[in-house]
């Protein structure tokens, strides 16, 4: 079986278009955006959306489409209006994804402000219950993102993430989604092997392989713990590629869908996606 391996693409022109998009660098999973991500508005999803969407899915091959939540949505935020307002911003995302089909949505913990981490993860642990309570037959799994740590972030201690699943009353409707290049500039050391095996071993140890639903496959453009997010091309960041041969022969990830969340564009008439993938590929022993 060929690991499921695929990269966030644009929805410009319709959501199928993500998929053709894919589909033409023959991954064979996607993530995208199910709205504009820096707006907290959203145009109605029509029939005809979702048709072409499915149909594209089904003629390509493309499966665990991956939607990822906008970055304006704070449910650990300390300001009620916000938090209210993002839980709703959170929801409509659950019922867009469910009307499309895609079965998991990934979004940012959030940031605690000026309050403090243990009223911001139980903030988090509300807001989720709430949504569950508002969509009770919803089929859509929330997925907790681990971050680098940027200031008042959530997430990037696997503990937090720890706290926030087993707080969550019903908790096998949220999962985790694991950034590489988060995870590494939040400290956790993932290139030499030893490394590797034992921050692997702490993160089964803490939330398990078994609520692990993708992976952002990201180079770090910061050092270990810079606790800074800036993604790079696989191998030409601080990571470098020892990490991801780790990843793409470990059996563990081979059943995971792996996502790519590289700089776009082209260098030499070849496309950035292409040839972050063909590294990936070259990887596999």
């Amino acid at each position: 079986m060929p690991h499921l391996l695929g990269a966030h693409m644009s929805i410009a022109g319709g959501y199928y278009k993500a998929v053709d998009a894919a589909a033409e660098f023959e991954m064979n999973v996607v993530q995208l955006f199910c709205k504009n991500n820096n707006q907290w508005r959203a145009k109605a999803i029509t029939d005809k959306d979702v048709k072409l969407f499915q149909e594209s899915m089904a003629k390509h091959k493309v499966g665990a489409p991956l939607c990822h939540a906008s970055y304006l949505i704070n449910i650990a935020s300390p300001k009620d209006e916000l938090w209210e307002k993002s839980i709703e911003a959170l929801g409509v995302e659950m019922e867009r994804c469910e009307q499309l089909g895609i079965p998991n949505l990934v979004f940012h913990p959030g940031a605690f402000v000026d309050s403090s981490l243990e009223e911001g993860i139980e903030r988090i642990i509300q807001a989720i219950d709430k949504l569950h309570a508002q969509l009770p037959d919803c089929p859509v799994t929330l997925l907790l993102e681990t971050t680098a740590g940027q200031g008042s972030c959530i997430g990037h201690k696997f503990e937090h993430l720890q706290s926030i699943l087993q707080g969550v009353k019903q908790g096998e409707r949220v999962a985790v989604c694991l950034d590489t290049c988060h995870i590494f500039a939040a400290g956790y050391p993932i290139s030499d092997e030893k490394d590797f095996k034992a921050t692997f071993k702490e993160f089964d140890k803490l939330i398990g392989f078994d609520k692990l639903r993708g992976i952002h496959l990201n180079d770090s453009k910061k050092e270990l713990g810079s606790r800074v997010d800036r993604h790079d091309h696989i191998g030409e960041g601080k990571i470098g590629v020892e990490a991801f041969r780790h990843i793409m022969n470990d059996k563990r990830f081979k059943k995971i869908p792996m996502y790519l969340e590289t700089p776009k564009g082209e260098e030499d008439g070849v496309q950035h996606d292409a040839k972050n993938l063909a590294t990936l590929h070259s990887l596999v022993k």
